[in-house]
């Protein structure tokens, strides 16, 4: 019997696998749902602003199926999974777009609410960032910037902070406890995407001085908390990162090259810029505030 391990964030102890499958054998009639939203009751695992964790938790129970701990019932609804893979493109303007800054600004900020703007996004993501879209879980917010003219320019996907990366740890300067307890409050802007055709000089720094000057109140507009700091990675061998610099970005270390899962040392992933946005003069403050009770 495993000793513990580490999913979405949770230590995992033998007793706690033993309490899910009680939970799952003695209540046949549940879907898988309820059986998250229940271990997030039993747990406390929730929001600081008492919101459950479902989605993580799902994640942690399929985690934990595929690894052949536990036995999930059957899914009330077919997988997206096959539907997701087959991706259906969106028709969209590709017409190439050459000029200077000054020929699309002021530029419009849509956060994207509705299915179809949903649809557009991935059709995006997925036919023109090189890392695609996975499914999203969690908090994030997703941006559509356009010209003046409404002109199509640029996504922007904003959403939960890594788990933990020693630059951004010691940048910060916080402990495991402060870290587990406010890292709701940095957001990653997990995707950045100028679309190919358009050829604007200085347009992405531009974007992202923007978009940190609003990111926290948008936050605060959907989930009822600010952000005080925002993160990203980027890929050394692909990037310089010179956007995110241009738009007063700090670099502040880079990653060794190991998964999230990597206890072994051996997973070799590619080596990042890790990248930080303070969004408030005193997010460290905020960042390192012990919480009780």
């Amino acid at each position: 019997m495993i000793e513990q391990m580490k999913i979405q964030g949770r230590i995992l102890t033998g007793e706690d696998i033993n309490f899910i499958i009680g939970m799952i054998k003695d209540n046949p009639g549940w879907h898988r749902t309820r059986i998250s939203q229940e271990i997030c009751r039993a747990w406390k695992w929730q929001t600081p602003y008492g919101q459950l964790k479902d989605m993580a938790c799902r994640t942690m129970l399929l985690k934990l199926e595929r690894r052949g701990f536990i036995l999930l019932p059957s899914a009330r609804r077919p997988s997206n999974n096959d539907k997701r893979s087959c991706l259906i493109p969106v028709l969209h303007e590709t017409t190439p777009l050459d000029g200077k800054l000054s020929d699309v600004t002021p530029v419009k900020i849509q956060i994207i609410t509705q299915r179809h703007e949903r649809e557009l996004f991935k059709t995006y993501m997925s036919l023109y960032h090189y890392l695609g879209l996975n499914t999203l879980v969690g908090e994030n917010i997703q941006y559509l910037i356009k010209s003046r003219d409404n002109v199509p320019l640029a996504c922007l996907l904003f959403g939960a902070a890594a788990w933990k990366t020693s630059p951004r740890d010691r940048f910060i300067g916080w402990g495991q406890q402060e870290r587990e307890q406010n890292l709701y409050l940095i957001a990653n802007n997990h995707r950045f995407l100028i679309f190919p055709w358009v050829r604007v000089k200085f347009l992405a720094s531009h974007i992202l001085s923007i978009i940190v000057k609003r990111l926290s109140d948008d936050w605060f507009d959907k989930y009822k908390h600010r952000i005080v700091l925002a993160e990203t990675f980027v890929e050394c061998e692909r990037f310089s990162g010179s956007c995110y610099k241009g738009a007063g970005w700090k670099s502040v270390g880079t990653t060794k090259g190991r998964g999230k899962d990597d206890i072994h040392n051996q997973q070799r992933l590619p080596v990042k810029h890790v990248m930080v946005y303070p969004l408030i003069n005193k997010f460290r403050s905020h960042l390192t505030e012990q919480v009780h009770g």
